[in-house]
């Protein structure tokens, strides 16, 4: 799943990242695997910290694709992709800010249409929350929303 989340920032990165003066061209590649970490560990907080169920109707599709910029998780997301790029890599706050807002809900968005698109055997609900929710041999959140989601 890491991968590819590495790929959904790459490919949204332009404007925020690879185009932004404030971030050095030497630290772009830095920046996006920094990024596509923070993502990973924030959705991981949040499935964990019990917004498990608002993370479910993200990956299953319920609600409006619309409201994944507003909603709980990816505001958690952001703060969390904020706070890395600050304390990892001495971004500034309004930097970080501005990376995370463009970044952190047009990759989710694009992650949940994976996880949602039945031709897209990159990314499924399953997966998604296996890679959250850890527990390998289908055990932890994964292996039971896994077992929930029929095996999606």
């Amino acid at each position: 799943m890491f991968e590819t989340l590495m790929n959904l920032v790459r490919q949204h990165a332009g404007q925020s990242v690879i185009n932004n003066p404030a971030v050095p061209n030497d630290q772009n590649d830095t920046v996006m695997q920094t990024v596509t970490g923070s993502i990973m560990n924030g959705l991981g907080q949040q499935a964990q910290g019990g917004g498990l169920g608002s993370l479910l109707g993200m990956a299953t599709g319920q609600g409006q694709a619309s409201d994944i910029e507003n909603h709980p998780t990816t505001q958690g997301v952001q703060q969390h992709v904020q706070q890395d790029l600050m304390s990892k890599l001495g971004i500034s706050p309004q930097v970080a800010m501005s990376i995370a807002g463009a970044l952190v809900p047009v990759v989710l968005s694009k992650l949940m249409h994976k996880a949602n698109d039945p031709n897209d055997s990159s990314v499924d609900a399953g997966s998604l929350l296996s890679g959250l929710g850890g527990g390998g041999q289908g055990g932890g959140i994964g292996g039971m929303l896994g077992g929930l989601l029929g095996g999606r």
